[in-house]
Parts: C-alpha cells; structure tokens; sequence
C-alpha cells in the first residue's frame, strides 16, 4: 500500500486527509478530503498517480466531511462512504465489514462512537507486503484521543481498549489531526517512562508524526489507553476504566 498524507487548513486545525493506493492497481481512497482547494493544490504540486475510487469520511464534522458536496458534484457517480450523518453519503459500512480495494487491500469499518456517534475508524491490511495501517479520524490521535462530544467514557474507553488497541501492534496510526505536540505536554503530566520522553523528543525535531508511530506504541505512550498504569490511577484518584479515562478527558480539556 502507497498512503500519501495531505496537510489541511495548516496553522489553524492542522488537519490531515489522506490518499490510500493499492499499489498495483493504483486504485485509491480519499479519506477526510475536507478542503477540496488544499487537497488539489497538494495533487498538483506532488502528482500522484492513481484511479479514485471512493471519498471516505471518518465522521460527519465539518472539517472531515466538508468537501463531501464538492467531490460529489465533481464527480457524481464516486461512492462517498461514511456514517449516516456525512453530507451525501451513500454508503455507510456496518461494523466489521470488511471491503477490498484494488488487488492487495482489505478495509475493515470499525465504529467507534464517543467524539460522535458516527464516527468509522477504518483498518487496513496489504495481503502483499503484509503493511496494516489505520485511519482514526478523531478518535484516536497520537498520545491523545477526541473529546467526547457525542458519548461518554464508557464509549471512548471501548474504542481505544476494546476495539482499536486489539489491533495488531504493528499497525501504523493515521490521526485527523497533527495534535501531538499538545498531547504530548498533557501526557507528561501523567505519564513518567521511556515511551512519553523519546515521543517528546520526536514531537521536539519533527513536524509531522502521522503514520510514525504504531498502535503498539500508543500502548506505551497514551495515557488513555494505560488505564492501568498505577501512576494514571494515582493521578486521577480513580480505578474503574470508565472513571480513569473520563477523569483523563476532563483534566486535558481544562489544560
């Protein structure tokens, strides 16, 4: 698989959308192409080669699912898949549903609703080179997750634990947004090992972290999914996971 990753609306929402190909057929995903004039400015200027075959939206807010009405009337008969609160979505996979792109990808939908209730994490595989990456949107983000604007702890905590940190650890993380500088200066709040220090200082020397890291490394270094971690616990005055992670989201919010 071929992921290039698009910056959007830089120094303002520091969005991310991304272009996912299957390498020999060049067929391609467009995941959150929400500015449509930064998504082609980056086409023009990088040239990818590659055949569209569907926009994707990890959930419905704006500045995901905002170019959705431009893209369709560009190209009316492209499938937009999405939850059912995307504008002009026609195709909203069930959980676990898994659909194959070009020869090598298979994508499997994985509903994890807290940031919203229609938010899609979308989980990929190459048959060939092996590579598994996933696409998070607001839900997981580097040393960090979304606020929980639609749901509650219960469900972020399943989403992060239950659902996406089952996933193989090799599975590189694809976020909506380049938060993790900010993540990180919470995270060292309540987090003391090797992990939060050596993502310090990447964060420090670098940019850009999507595709960086990977799920096994979220295991170590995001705060939201150690609800076990003693020293998380301590921090927070709270054992229950639902409490650990409600009690997390609430301290970073007021930070």
């Amino acid at each position: 698989m071929h992921i290039e990753s698009i910056p959007m609306r830089w120094g303002t929402g520091d969005n991310y959308s991304y272009l996912l190909i299957d390498t020999p057929t060049k067929h391609a995903w467009l995941i959150d192409p929400a500015e449509p004039k930064d998504v082609t400015a980056y086409f023009k200027k990088h040239n990818p080669s590659f055949e569209l075959k569907a926009i994707v939206n990890t959930h419905h807010h704006y500045d995901h699912a905002g170019g959705n009405s431009d893209f369709h009337l560009k190209y009316p008969d492209l499938p937009i898949i999405a939850g059912k609160d995307s504008p002009q979505v026609t195709y909203t996979p069930s959980h676990q549903e898994v659909i194959d792109l070009g020869d090598n990808l298979s994508i499997t939908a994985l509903h994890t609703p807290c940031h919203t209730q229609d938010s899609i994490c979308y989980f990929v595989k190459d048959s060939s080179t092996k590579e598994k990456a996933v696409f998070t949107g607001d839900t997981l983000f580097i040393s960090g997750c979304g606020r929980f604007f639609e749901g509650s702890g219960e469900e972020m905590d399943k989403a992060l634990n239950s659902i996406l940190g089952k996933l193989p650890k090799e599975t590189k993380v694809y976020p909506g947004h380049e938060y993790t500088k900010s993540n990180v200066k919470f995270s060292k709040t309540v987090l003391n090992n090797d992990a939060i220090k050596k993502l310090d200082k990447f964060v420090n020397e670098n940019e850009f972290t999507t595709g960086e890291f990977t799920i096994g490394d979220e295991l170590e270094f995001n705060p939201f999914m150690r609800l076990n971690d003693p020293n998380v616990q301590k921090i927070t005055g709270a054992s229950n996971s639902v409490d650990v992670i409600s009690k997390l989201r609430e301290m970073k919010n007021n930070m």
